[in-house]
């Protein structure tokens, strides 16, 4: 039997890039996904197409996490499909880096309001929804909240609110046998390093050089660490803050 048989996952943001390999890699170990996306409607699409095409099963949902009414209607959704959530990967995300001298409140409430006030309100709907039996929240976070590099105040400080907002809640739903866990990743190849045009950069280059495992990271290598901390065996990792980035520190 899979591992995630008659699970069900909510995945945000999961279009494209490490949302959507780890959409389609729940649904290829047997839960049922909701594919959430907040604009991106063919590219949801697409992944729901793709695992049900490999025989799995999966709804798209548009939603943005920033707004209440939408994930109200994320998980009414998700109830009316399948009844329940057992797991929750809080992928939705946005970033930017730019000096001190640049910050903006707009900057800061567009980072804050997706990446950490987002997590916020679909946690709470989807606690709502988790069984007696317990499930798995994933936050998907980032080894900037370690590496803390230049120029990414705004977005450091909300990848350090998602570790500290994982370790309380790993306390506070404990109890309930809901487990919390961080995945963070490194640079991982995406559409969104493409547009922000890090992708051939210098930047990028960089980075490459001090990971010691001498790549990119690929969006298939967060989806199997996913994997991992959504099924029983990491049946007692609660409040763990996992580094995924090659070894990048």
């Amino acid at each position: 039997m899979s591992k995630l048989q008659g699970k069900v996952a909510v995945v945000t943001g999961s279009s494209k890039g490490i949302g959507a390999a780890i959409a389609k890699q729940l649904a290829s170990d047997g839960a049922s996904v909701v594919v959430n996306y907040a604009s991106d409607k063919a590219g949801a699409e697409k992944t729901v197409a793709e695992i049900v095409k490999a025989g799995g099963k999966a709804i798209a949902v548009g939603a943005s996490v920033t707004k209440p009414e939408d994930v109200e209607k994320l998980f009414a959704e998700t109830k009316k499909a399948y009844g329940k959530v057992d797991i929750l990967v809080n992928n939705a995300g946005v970033y930017s880096f730019a000096p001190i001298e640049a910050f903006t409140i707009e900057e800061y409430t567009r980072i804050f309001d997706t990446n950490v006030r987002g997590l916020l309100l679909t946690t709470k709907a989807a606690v709502e929804l988790i069984p007696a039996e317990g499930g798995s929240i994933i936050n998907i976070g980032s080894i900037v909240s370690e590496t803390t590099p230049a120029a990414s105040s705004i977005y450091t400080a909300s990848k350090g609110a998602v570790d500290a907002i994982t370790r309380v809640l790993a306390r506070e739903l404990g109890a309930r046998k809901i487990r919390v866990n961080a995945l963070n990743p490194g640079i991982t190849g995406t559409e969104g390093i493409q547009s922000a045009g890090i992708s051939g950069s210098d930047f990028e280059n960089g980075l490459v050089a001090q990971t010691p495992l001498g790549r990119l990271g690929k969006p298939q290598d967060l989806a199997t660490v996913a994997s991992f901390l959504a099924s029983d065996d990491a049946g007692w990792v609660t409040g763990a803050l996992l580094q995924a980035g090659g070894g990048l520190r």
